[in-house]
């Protein structure tokens, strides 16, 4: 079995939104993340998964840590129990409404724009949190997902992710969708640090920062689980 092949039906078989595998390289470690049906460009919550593996169970004595990937080298510094993402930022820019939106939520949204995925600004934090999207129309969109996003009364906005597409119906929490929210919404809030709560069934709090064209992100995360898996590579 490739290797490829190998990481993506063990991909499959987890079920998470994505699953993250690393090794060593010359200049830190390579990562790679795979949904449970395609491998993406870029992961957050599954490099921030990463590097507290790194930091918490194998040892890793540095401060920072250096991925390589397929969006370019990625740092991840800890700053006590806070792990700090910096990764490209990727500014939206305004689009025409797609059909398939408006279709996939039964509303004209306030504003559109699209980068890696399509940002789709509701009237309201009330509207993010109650939507409910035919996920068929979802998924005969280009682009990887739908970000909706509002907004908040508790913090700068709100956000949830969609990727029916790539075998993710809704994400818990989305780092990647921050490199793309954090330069729209720091546009219009005209600040560079916000705070976002994702709005999903689990939820997630995130505090992002714009420096330049990198976006740092920064996350708690938990051990949950640890335990061995068996591969044949032969089947």
């Amino acid at each position: 079995m490739a290797a490829r092949q190998l990481l993506q039906s063990i991909a499959m078989e987890n079920n998470l939104s994505e699953t993250a595998f690393f090794v060593p390289s010359p200049t830190g470690f390579h990562i790679r993340w795979f949904t449970p049906t395609s491998e993406v460009d870029l992961c957050g919550h599954a490099t921030l998964a990463a590097a507290f593996v790194l930091f918490h169970c194998l040892a890793y004595e540095e401060s920072e840590i250096v991925f390589a990937s397929r969006s370019g080298p990625l740092r991840v510094v800890r700053e006590g129990a806070l792990l700090v993402l910096d990764f490209p930022a990727q500014a939206p820019v305004p689009c025409d409404t797609p059909a398939g939106i408006i279709a996939a939520f039964g509303m004209e949204p306030v504003t559109c724009l699209k980068a890696g995925d399509y940002i789709v600004v509701l009237e309201s934090e009330g509207a993010v949190a109650s939507a409910d999207p035919n996920l068929a129309a979802l998924k005969k969109l280009d682009g990887r997902g739908v970000v909706i996003t509002a907004l908040s009364d508790t913090h700068d906005f709100v956000a949830r992710f969609f990727a029916p597409k790539y075998g993710i119906n809704e994400d818990p929490v989305t780092g990647s969708a921050y490199t793309q929210l954090a330069p729209y919404w720091s546009g219009r809030l005209n600040r560079t640090k916000l705070r976002a709560r994702q709005l999903s069934a689990r939820g997630g709090e995130v505090v992002c920062e714009l420096i330049g064209d990198r976006v740092y992100i920064a996350g708690l995360a938990v051990k949950y689980m640890q335990g061995e898996i068996e591969v044949n590579p032969a089947r």
